[in-house]
């Protein structure tokens, strides 16, 4: 747990994706947040916690659907948002937050 908090406090932005194995709109994710790396390099790190092998996480930030993508700047939630999302729309959405 402290790892994750370690993380997530950094000055790097965090795009956590709160997913589950039965989750299909969550294997949807997967190529998308993999080009989304390629793209934005050391920008950004991104995160994939299964909710099912880390319940305490999950509830902790109130992880009610997925996949749920948060992302934290230096410790602090600055965006989340549930369901699946395209590759143009994730990028839209976090160039606001990420230079």
């Amino acid at each position: 747990m402290n790892k994750f908090q370690d993380i997530i406090a950094g000055d790097t932005p965090v795009l956590v994706d709160f997913f589950a194995e039965w989750c299909g709109p969550c294997k949807m994710m997967k190529p998308v947040l993999e080009e989304l790396k390629k793209k934005m390099g050391n920008k950004i790190i991104i995160l994939k916690i299964d909710i099912d092998k880390n319940i305490s996480l999950s509830s902790e930030y109130r992880i009610q659907s997925v996949p749920t993508l948060v992302l934290w700047k230096q410790g602090e939630i600055i965006w989340r948002q549930s369901g699946a999302l395209s590759l143009n729309e994730l990028e839209q959405i976090l160039s606001s937050y990420i230079r």
